[in-house]
């Protein structure tokens, strides 16, 4: 497995070797020993799935509240998106910064969104299903969501707002101005 560690170093890019034949292909998504190698200490509980119809959906930017916090390690099996995490550790030198990776089917690369993050993608594909391990259970009191063009985040989106497919929910979620981290 190849590791990446991106510019905030918490956050990492997994990317697994695929073995290819005329077949078609294996790879091991997830062993945890190896997995450990690079980062201690997180035990998955839970696994999710999530299904977009539309090209520019966007999911987010969505975190789980202490005592619920989550980390999650977020891979693609059909389609392909941008994901983004945002530092919301209060006194992390690169708080209020984000990083953002493509992640696809075809790449097979995999992003860690630590516990302290925003989390959140826009899918680049129709018919996209992403699915994420993550290291705690849902709390719908612990839910929150900052909106994902906020301008003080200044994330480059590969679409504009006025494209996107939204839920209710996240279209009235507060800028990150008016973000109180509770991490």
């Amino acid at each position: 497995m190849q590791v990446e560690t991106t510019k905030i170093e918490a956050v990492k890019l997994f990317t697994p070797r695929v073995f290819e034949d005329s077949r078609g292909y294996f790879t091991e998504t997830f062993t945890a020993n190896k997995f450990a190698e690079h980062v201690t200490g997180l035990e998955f509980v839970q696994d999710n799935e999530s299904y977009s119809r539309e090209q520019y959906t966007v999911r987010g930017l969505h975190y789980q509240a202490p005592p619920f916090g989550q980390d999650k390690l977020v891979r693609v099996l059909r389609g392909s998106i941008f994901d983004v995490v945002v530092d919301v550790r209060k006194g992390s030198p690169t708080f209020g910064q984000w990083v953002g990776a493509t992640l696809s089917s075809d790449n097979k690369t995999q992003l860690l969104a630590p516990k302290g993050f925003l989390h959140g993608f826009m899918t680049l594909e129709a018919e996209t299903l992403v699915a994420y391990k993550v290291t705690n259970f849902y709390s719908g009191e612990c839910d929150g969501a900052v909106h994902f063009a906020s301008a003080d985040l200044n994330i480059e989106w590969p679409a504009p707002a006025e494209k996107v497919a939204i839920s209710d929910k996240d279209k009235i979620a507060p800028d990150f101005a008016d973000f109180e981290s509770p991490f």
